[in-house]
């Protein structure tokens, strides 16, 4: 073979055999020319990790209601003491403090205009307090200077001078029955129009309780100082005010003051009991029986005298103990 024609077999066996480098050997197509196929790359995907979450734990905290209330602090509750004593409430000092005398103030205006009695000023409370006025008085002709007890709505209002000047909370007889040194009775608080007789200062214990600076108007019965002073009567005849006013309270109150309890019957004292120090005075005077029998729910403003100097037949007993006390 001569050299040229072993040149002219060698190309041509190397262009057979060569090609695209991602050729498959040995595949042609009909026309005998090799067929290029496009590599495939394989990607080998990981399996997906599902992460599983634990399930948060919820601790369910009782919610505190909204506004505000004993602990709270600054200048809203500074806004709210004034306006309250604006209103003749007793909020104590202006200072932007919410304390007890605080919670108080806010219950009795609670208990005035029908509200829920919690003591805390939550909006409808504030929204109120900023629309409305002072309460208006009961008893217009009891005279400039006297005490009107609500038992329907357990406020006190304090007039002197012929003007509003102290809106309290408090708590009278429960109406519940109760015994004690083996004698029972009922807690209330007799409606009726009386006057203050007699006081005592500081601490008073007697056999249902202690009294704080207690204020005798109906026999054994007293506007006095309590630890507690809820929102509903729960004395044993007794009117609760607030520790923080029955501080100044009595300085305000000369005895001879009117007392008119207001919306209860006219009932006995609980156990007839006297005031610390008078005897219980029992008349068979027309004007002391039809007294005693009367329901009237608005009493005049005639103070009844705690004995009888024109009576004829008076009969004197004496019961132990003072007072229900509480």
């Amino acid at each position: 073979m001569s050299a040229a024609k072993s040149k002219f077999l060698a190309a041509w066996v190397l262009l057979a055999f060569s090609g695209p480098a991602c050729t498959v050997s040995g595949a042609a197509d009909r026309g005998g020319q090799p067929v290029a196929f496009t590599a495939t790359t394989s990607t080998t995907v990981a399996p997906t990790t599902t992460t599983t979450t634990a399930p948060t734990t919820t601790t369910t905290i009782k919610p505190i209601p909204p506004g505000l209330g004993q602990g709270s602090r600054g200048p809203d509750v500074q806004t709210l003491e004034q306006r309250l004593t604006d209103l003749r409430y007793d909020a104590g000092k202006v200072d932007g403090v919410f304390d007890s005398t605080t919670q108080h103030a806010v219950m009795a205006f609670q208990k005035v205009q029908g509200l829920s009695r919690t003591g805390r000023a939550t909006a409808d409370v504030v929204n109120l307090m900023n629309t409305v006025g002072p309460p208006g008085p009961m008893l217009p002709s009891g005279g400039a200077n006297r005490i009107e007890v609500d038992l329907k709505r357990q406020v006190l209002l304090l007039y002197r001078d012929g003007n509003l000047n102290k809106v309290l909370s408090v708590s009278t007889g429960s109406g519940k029955r109760y015994c004690v040194d083996g004698e029972c009775a009922r807690a209330v608080t007799p409606g009726g129009s009386f006057r203050v007789t007699r006081r005592i200062p500081g601490w008073r214990t007697s056999r249902l309780g202690k009294l704080y600076n207690p204020l005798y108007f109906n026999g054994g019965i007293a506007i006095h100082g309590a630890p507690s002073v809820p929102g509903y009567p729960a004395s044993h005849g007794c009117v609760r005010i607030p520790m923080s006013a029955a501080a100044w309270f009595p300085g305000m109150v000369p005895n001879g003051t009117p007392v008119y309890v207001i919306g209860g019957p006219r009932a006995p004292v609980p156990f007839n009991e006297p005031a610390p120090g008078d005897p219980t005075t029992t008349t068979t005077s027309s004007t002391t029986s039809s007294s005693s029998t009367s329901t009237t729910n608005a009493p005049v403003p005639v103070a009844p005298t705690s004995s009888s100097t024109t009576s004829t037949s008076t009969t004197s007993t004496t019961v132990k103990g003072d007072g229900p006390a509480e």
